[in-house]
């Protein structure tokens, strides 16, 4: 006869994976690293010695699963016994998806929606030392939503300049693409999102503070879009948006069509004041009034009237041209119109002035800045969709174009 302590004992059966209703279950289960049942008297050794412990039962689960998963949604990683201690989620390219465990420990949901057409890796640990890994792959996107961003990485604005984003397709759920647009400033800015319509006719949505930028704000931007549903007709957005830019010295460019002058003020000081013609009365050749954001400095351009509606009435190259309006009024030089300036209003919609002057307040003015229009015989106000025309509309009515109020 064999004596009992030289016999081995029996390795302990493999655990079960346990079913938690409505998800799929890994198919690995989390192996506590200490911890068992308590040995039988069978088990254990005639000399007294306890027999190895059996491995703990528990299993994950994870409600996105396989090769063709549904993108949009956050991850969700449940523990069937037990408290989870860490959970990480990597995507293919090394990207980890934040995320917090619920008060009870059981589950783990990430602050992110899933990516479209990405692939992920589950990483699981219990309190007791157990692990688990997982893995799965997203749908690629039926159709892709992009978008335009302005102003410019690492740009230097004027104080009037708002965050603009134009997208690409149409944007349906609007608070779900609100939620993941992120704004920081240098010196917390009181500032709202607020949706309109382009002057393209794409939707469009900016970020403008409740008055205008104090000089030397420094802003940024974390659009993390990467996996948000635009909605029906929009698609997925696929990729992260990030802008940051500095805002400039104050400066008000002010336009009284009536006394005929345009002025550039600096800090408050009047460093600019010259005679100027604008559009004129009468029709479709008067000009905008109320603010209007210097959108580009675009030089020496052709203006041609066809492009604005206005026949073959003009055909001309136009230098120090600075853009006001995406319906094309403009700033600039206009020499042809010297008879005019300061004594009436007699141009084709834009703000004329003298070469010597326009040189002078293009190299002075800078995207983003101001230009408050004035004058009883204009067209009507600059609509905010017409340039950056979102000054024009009340701080408490701008507030409520968010989606998110």
């Amino acid at each position: 006869m064999i004596p009992a302590f030289l016999i081995p004992a029996r390795p302990p059966r493999p655990a079960r994976l346990a079913l938690i209703a409505g998800t799929a279950v890994l198919g690995v289960t989390l192996t506590a690293c200490s911890g068992g049942a308590a040995a039988s008297d069978q088990d254990a050794g005639k000399n007294g010695d306890a027999a190895p412990s059996k491995s703990a039962r528990a299993s994950i689960s994870v409600n996105l699963t396989g090769t063709s998963a549904a993108a949009g949604e956050p991850v969700t990683v449940t523990l069937a016994a037990g408290k989870l201690r860490e959970v990480t989620v990597k995507a293919g390219g090394g990207e980890a998806l934040g995320g917090r465990i619920s008060a009870d420990g059981r589950t783990w949901t990430s602050d992110r929606v899933a990516a479209p057409g990405t692939p992920y890796r589950v990483e699981a640990r219990d309190t007791s030392g157990g692990s688990d890994t997982a893995a799965f792959t997203t749908r690629a996107a039926g159709k892709v939503n992009k978008l335009t961003l302005a102003p410019g990485k690492n740009t230097t604005v004027g104080v009037a300049q708002p965050l603009s984003i134009v997208f690409d397709n149409p944007v349906k759920d609007k608070a779900a693409v609100e939620k993941a647009l992120k704004v920081s400033t240098s010196n917390h800015t009181e500032g709202s999102w607020g949706w309109l319509r382009d002057y393209s006719g794409r939707d469009r949505v900016d970020w403008r503070p409740k008055e205008y930028w104090k000089s030397g704000t420094r802003v940024t931007l974390d659009a993390e879009l990467n996996g948000v549903d635009s909605g029906a007709g929009g698609g997925f957005f696929v990729r992260d948006y990030a802008t940051t830019f500095t805002v400039g010295a104050s400066q008000v460019v002010k336009v009284d069509l009536d006394r005929h002058r345009l002025a550039l003020q600096r800090d408050g000081r009047t460093v600019m004041d010259v005679p100027v013609s604008g559009g004129t009365p009468g029709g479709d050749k008067r000009s905008w009034r109320g603010t209007a954001v210097l959108m580009a400095k675009e030089g020496t351009i052709n203006m041609r009237s066809e492009t604005v509606g206005l026949g073959h009435t003009y055909d001309k190259m136009v230098n120090y041209s600075m853009r006001l309006t995406w319906s094309g009024m403009y700033a600039h030089a206009a020499p042809w119109n010297a008879a005019y300036f300061g004594r009436a209003n007699h141009s084709s919609g834009c703000v004329g002035m003298s070469d010597a002057n326009a040189a002078a307040l293009y190299g002075q003015a800078r995207v983003g800045d101001p230009f408050e229009i004035t004058g009883a015989e204009t067209k009507g106000t600059v609509a905010e969709g017409n340039g950056y025309g979102a000054w024009n509309v009340s701080w408490a009515d701008w507030r409520n174009r968010s989606a998110l109020r």
